[in-house]
């Protein structure tokens, strides 16, 4: 495997347990290697400040047909704690204190700082740590599209036991290599996204690394994003070479995937058809479609 968006240079093995399915990128990198992939080639976040928005509730049809619902944070109720870990720009954080909620993020990308000091936000800048939090305190945890980037899986999730009450739920959202999508595309499959995605997670392994915890998964649930298949059908389109950048993730000027492209103005249409998004239902109603949604509970004292 190699980056097929950013151009990160180098080639990867993928490896799969023969018992529970796991999927894991062999990678290992100095910090000094991290500091360049995240850098150098991962694109950071550079949303305007006046522009920060709090997500907001969803109403309708429209988001069932969009697949709104795919991210955890929005399983979260009203008038809770909850620590959301990687919190990204923190429109997560905006949305739970609206609801009444006391929230908490924390996000290894320290623009999420400019965002958290302006609208006084309560959010740690680094790599989550069960203990800069008091144990058995929060009602719930979330980590959106995080848990497949960590080296160590194992201690997340213990760490997550430590922090969460007795009773109390994780939500994760995280690619399902094991999607129709995945095996349609093969290699081109969007969600590799190696080797920043370092861990691929059967419904099976993702058991397992519950009950190491201590932690017992309630259900499992996919919920896919329609967008995600338009960005899957322009990210095979020009699919690149080993070290070289996307046209599609990482357009250079003058050499971006043209959206006047006939194949490109076809996938678009097929879109505002909305194909994507009845083909994404599908995926999802067969439990095979590309996000999975984990809904996790820490076990009653006593």
């Amino acid at each position: 495997m190699y980056d097929d968006r950013y151009g990160y240079p180098g080639a990867f093995t993928l490896l799969a347990c023969g018992q529970c399915g796991h999927r894991h990128v062999d990678a290992r990198f100095t910090p000094e290697q991290l500091g360049i992939l995240y850098s150098e080639y991962y694109p950071r976040s550079s949303m305007p400040l006046d522009s920060y928005a709090p997500y907001t509730e969803l109403k309708g049809f429209a988001a069932w047909l969009n697949g709104e619902r795919s991210s955890a944070f929005r399983w979260v109720p009203e008038k809770v704690r909850v620590l959301d870990i990687g919190c990204g720009f923190c429109q997560t954080l905006g949305y739970h204190n609206n609801r009444g909620c006391e929230s908490y993020g924390v996000e290894v990308d320290s623009n999420a700082r400019r965002v958290a000091d302006k609208y006084g936000l309560n959010v740690r800048i680094g790599v989550f740590s069960a203990a800069d939090y008091p144990a058995n305190h929060f009602d719930y945890v979330t980590l959106d599209q995080v848990i497949e980037h960590v080296v160590d899986p194992h201690q997340v999730f213990a760490g997550i036991s430590q922090v969460l009450k007795p009773g109390g739920t994780a939500i994760f959202s995280t690619p399902y290599s094991y999607s129709l999508p995945a095996r349609i595309f093969g290699r081109t499959w969007m969600n590799w996204h190696t080797p920043y995605h370092l861990q691929h997670f059967s419904h099976a392994s993702f058991r397992l690394a519950c009950e190491k915890a201590g932690l017992e998964l309630l259900k499992t649930r996919s919920i896919t994003h329609s967008e995600w298949l338009r960005y899957q059908w322009l990210h095979s389109l020009r699919y690149p070479r080993i070290g070289q950048p996307s046209l599609f993730w990482a357009p250079r000027e003058g050499n971006g995937l043209s959206f006047g492209n006939i194949r490109v103005r076809a996938l678009n249409l097929m879109h505002r058809m909305k194909i994507n998004h009845l083909l994404t239902r599908l995926f999802d109603l067969l439990g095979k479609g590309d996000n999975a949604l984990y809904f996790v509970r820490k076990p009653a004292a006593g």
